[in-house]
């Protein structure tokens, strides 16, 4: 109930603007009622659980109280005697009559552990190999995906369904490549891979020519910036969420950071600068300075493969133009992967991978792709006719 609660907090704008006022108020009503009555259902055990013990307490001490004053009487037992057993039974019943009152609160820690449980006993699915290779301390970063196969369910006859179908194409060192195409092509799982966020089925990904899966997984993280579509913040202050804790990044390559991605200004208009709080999920930013925060955060980490995953698709053209000229600079001579829904941000990366049904379909510059007038050429002149009209 807690957390349907807290949805619809978090979601209220939907709910108020899709008129769910009432459709959901009706459902946390019915909600409330099944967690009353199965609290009801637990008094009620209560209820009859504790007056039991009392009884079986009360005729356990009456028939020490009538056995032991008969013997007494015939001086077979003494008075103390009697005493010392209506201690011992007091005693024997005392934790008994405990374990009533605490019924409540058992139930309620079942409940939880439950899940505490059921979290905890969930599998490692994604861990470091038994002997880790270990990567250099500069790496070159030549990425390549030698026919990867990948499907995250399975159809009703229980084959995979693949979302990649023997994906290959290499990434050379310092090269900007981007990989455009439909919905559900499979661009975010190809970042998903690199990540190591889940296993290749078939294939692999090498990294400089080792087998990421053969690479302890902090190493292969941390040779990697990612910046997402959907950006998520902390709670916390500026600075906090740009170097997120790391000790190896100070103030000074915080400010350098943000200046160069061109969040500094906007930064230093809030009210506490570099240590203002930014709310739930940066609820006091826009959608543009979010993302330029996370631009600022993928940066002062340094990395030397740079991964943008529809990094500018939520903000407007002044930003986008902004992002666009300083990540220009930054990304010379460093590998970067760059997933775009949008062709015009694109047209001078290195080489264009386009993605059709999980398979590669084209590949080359945005001029020869053109040329060609393959499904890239009628992808540009779709969006562009769009924007046009």
């Amino acid at each position: 109930m807690n957390a349907f609660i807290h949805e619809r907090f978090t979601g209220v704008r939907v709910v108020q603007l899709f008129n769910r006022e009432e459709a959901d108020a009706a459902k946390h009503d019915e909600m409330n009622r099944d967690y009353l009555e199965a609290h009801l259902r637990s008094i009620t055990y209560y209820a009859l659980f504790f007056p039991v013990i009392q009884f079986f307490t009360a005729l356990a001490l009456a028939l020490i109280i009538w056995y032991g004053g008969a013997k007494s009487m015939d001086g077979v037992i003494t008075v103390g005697v009697v005493a010392a057993f209506l201690q011992y039974a007091q005693r024997f019943f005392r934790p008994i009559q405990d374990l009533s009152e605490k019924y409540n609160l058992l139930q309620s820690a079942m409940a939880s552990s439950e899940r505490v449980f059921q979290l905890l006993d969930e599998e490692i699915v994604i861990s470091d190999p038994e002997d880790p290779i270990p990567l250099p301390a500069q790496t070159e970063g030549r990425i390549e995906f030698r026919d990867v196969h990948f499907a995250y369910g399975s159809k009703e006859n229980g084959e995979p369904d693949w979302v990649l179908r023997g994906v290959s194409f290499v990434v050379e060192p310092g090269e900007k490549v981007a990989v455009v195409g439909h919905t559900g092509a499979g661009k975010t799982t190809l970042i998903n891979l690199l990540m190591r966020f889940y296993d290749v089925g078939r294939g692999e990904i090498l990294l400089d020519g080792v087998p990421i899966s053969r690479v302890a997984v902090d190493d292969l993280r941390g040779r990697i910036g990612l910046v997402l579509q959907d950006v998520f913040l902390f709670s916390q202050d500026v600075a906090y969420n740009i170097r997120l804790g790391s000790p190896e990044i100070d103030e000074a390559r915080i400010r350098s950071a943000a200046e160069k991605i061109g969040a500094a200004p906007f930064i230093d208009r809030l009210e506490g600068g570099y240590e203002q709080a930014l709310g739930e999920r940066g609820s006091s930013l826009s959608v543009g300075e979010r993302q330029l925060v996370s631009f600022a955060r993928a940066l002062a980490f340094d990395p030397e493969i740079l991964v943008l995953d529809e990094a500018t698709s939520s903000v407007d053209s002044e930003i986008e133009a902004q992002i666009e000229a300083a990540t220009d600079a930054l990304l010379k001579d460093r590998t970067s992967l760059v997933i775009a829904h949008r062709l015009s941000t694109i047209q001078n990366a290195d080489r264009i991978i386009l993605l059709h049904h999980g398979l590669l379909h084209e590949q080359g510059t945005h001029a020869e792709l053109l040329e060609t007038g393959g499904l890239y050429a009628k992808l540009h002149e779709l969006q562009f006719a769009v924007a046009a009209g």
